[in-house]
């Protein structure tokens, strides 16, 4: 994980990669958004239900713990060992939403991750122990909760529809 200067450098970090990810659903055909190929894992729905998922997660585990709530990571449904029920809990939810729909969602979830963490401290955002939910799997800094829910799999969605672009829309 790369190592963020501030807590503006992570901000710009995740807009910049939700912006290349997000453009390239432009290109995606409707009747198309939810057409499987072998090459790449998941639809292009299922990629941004991935994604609204966990960043709906994310902030629902410091909107929680805040609250004074009990946080149980992943979900209270869901152990670390059964991502991929998680993952289809996700794609469930969202499979009455349209591309367009999941796409405004992606940006409100990434516009409320901003705007939380513009509202902490640098030292609750980049110093492991400040949140219980944080620490419970890891003891991590939140940052890097954010980070590998955000920037990282926007990079690496961004990959996998481009490949799948590459294959159903040629």
């Amino acid at each position: 994980m790369p190592t963020y200067e501030n807590k503006q450098a992570l901000i710009d970090e995740i807009v910049r990669t939700y912006h290349l990810l997000d453009q390239e659903f432009d290109a995606v055909p409707k009747d198309r958004e939810c057409y499987r190929v072998e090459e790449v894992d998941r639809t292009p729905h299922e990629m941004l239900a991935y994604q609204v998922g966990w960043l709906t997660l994310l902030l629902s585990w410091e909107r929680d713990e805040l609250a004074g709530l009990e946080v149980i990571t992943p979900s209270p449904l869901y152990k670390w060992n059964q991502l991929g029920l998680l993952y289809a809990h996700f794609y469930d939810t969202y499979a009455g939403s349209s591309l367009h729909e999941l796409r405004a969602l992606l940006q409100q979830r990434v516009l409320e991750v901003c705007q939380w963490i513009e509202q902490l401290e640098d030292e609750e955002l980049f110093s492991p122990g400040t949140r219980k939910w944080a620490a419970t799997s890891a003891n991590w800094p939140i940052c890097k909760w954010i980070h590998i829910n955000s920037v990282a799999p926007f990079k690496s969605f961004r990959t996998k529809i481009r490949k799948w672009k590459k294959i159903v829309c040629v």
